[in-house]
């Protein structure tokens, strides 16, 4: 088959326009990945170093290689190039960063705290995926789709870990807490805090019922684990899990040894709800308190399903139908008639 000169020709233009053509031809694009990846690589240089001072940790070379998982001398080529920048400086061994690099550093966990906010009060994404997916969104949102989420989520203070989020100006509270370890047998503290990385670590603390909001009790402090009370049952730390949990002391009578459930009312019974569970987050916690569920309102339970679930109570002169895993999320007093 003879193909003609002008259709070889205009082959090759329409290859030399998807090669060439700017912004979205094949090079530009190519380009414009490796530029995003080399700045994707900075800022998370730059978070570590501010993690390692907010911390009180040194932050090094080999400290840098291994949060990027890196090897040295690639490490060493990015580091000049941040101190080139001025958004670090040596001090031996020792890296810090300057004022230009704490701001910088500061504006992309801002972003990173604030979707993770807005993935647990807004949609239904699984907790532990929250800071995958907001690991990916902190190199993209720019400035002004930055402020419209703060905007939208009501200018939150802090992540649903319990981190502080950054101001726009970079401003960030002094670290408040202990950890775990950290207090007495017989204490009572209430998480404030509970370290997301590693995620296996995180995905264990969840897979126990830690989260920020849950008081428990110090029942057994040594050097090998800790022992606490938490609603009713104990459960035992090792250090490892421990020193991922961050607590403030509370007054002995803010610990409850043991709260009755909405799940546990019986028939024509009614209560007082006192809370609604740490553990209840984002859509579901939101779907209870429209629903009327907030602490001092009287519940009652009218109707149970055949087998016992759902089970119709009375809230506010309203019929709500909930499931026993969404009762059971739900604190209250009975009260007696």
């Amino acid at each position: 088959m003879n193909i003609s000169w002008d259709i070889i020709l205009l082959i090759a233009a329409l290859l030399a326009v998807i090669i060439f053509l700017p912004r979205m031809g094949i090079l530009a694009r190519l380009h414009r990945a490796q530029r995003d990846a080399a700045r994707i690589l900075r800022e998370d240089a730059l978070k570590h170093a501010y993690h390692c001072e907010y911390s009180g940790i040194p932050c090094t070379l080999d400290s840098v290689a291994g949060s990027l998982g890196m090897n040295r001398n690639r490490v060493v080529s990015l580091l000049e190039e941040l101190s080139s920048r001025r958004l670090i400086s040596h001090s031996g061994a020792e890296i810090t960063l300057t004022n230009e690099g704490r701001g910088y550093a500061l504006s992309v966990i801002r972003v990173h705290r604030l979707w993770e906010r807005y993935l647990s009060d807004e949609t239904t994404v699984q907790e532990l995926q929250w800071h995958e997916e907001a690991e990916r969104q902190e190199h993209r949102l720019t400035e002004d789709e930055t402020r419209e989420l703060a905007k939208r989520l009501g200018q939150p203070l802090f992540d649903p870990h319990g981190d502080p989020i950054p101001s726009p100006a970079g401003v960030v509270p002094e670290p408040k807490g202990k950890l775990l370890q950290a207090f007495d047998k017989g204490d009572a503290v209430r998480i404030i805090h509970v370290e997301d990385e590693p995620a296996t670590v995180y995905a264990q603390l969840v897979e126990m019922g830690f989260f920020p909001g849950t008081t428990v009790k110090i029942l057994v402090s040594t050097a090998e684990k800790i022992v606490v009370e938490k609603e009713g049952e104990t459960v035992d730390l090792t250090l490892s899990l421990a020193a991922n949990i961050t607590a403030q002391r509370v007054p002995p009578t803010q610990f409850k040894k043991e709260q009755r459930t909405l799940a546990s009312l019986q028939i024509g019974s009614n209560g007082i709800v006192t809370e609604i569970s740490p553990a209840c987050r984002g859509l579901q916690r939101r779907r209870l308190m429209d629903l009327g569920i907030v602490p001092g309102t009287q519940i009652e339970a009218e109707l149970r399903a055949v087998g016992g679930d759902p089970t119709a109570y009375r809230v506010r002169g309203a019929m709500i139908a909930l499931r026993r895993q969404q009762a059971e999320l739900v604190f209250l007093e009975e009260r007696t008639k």
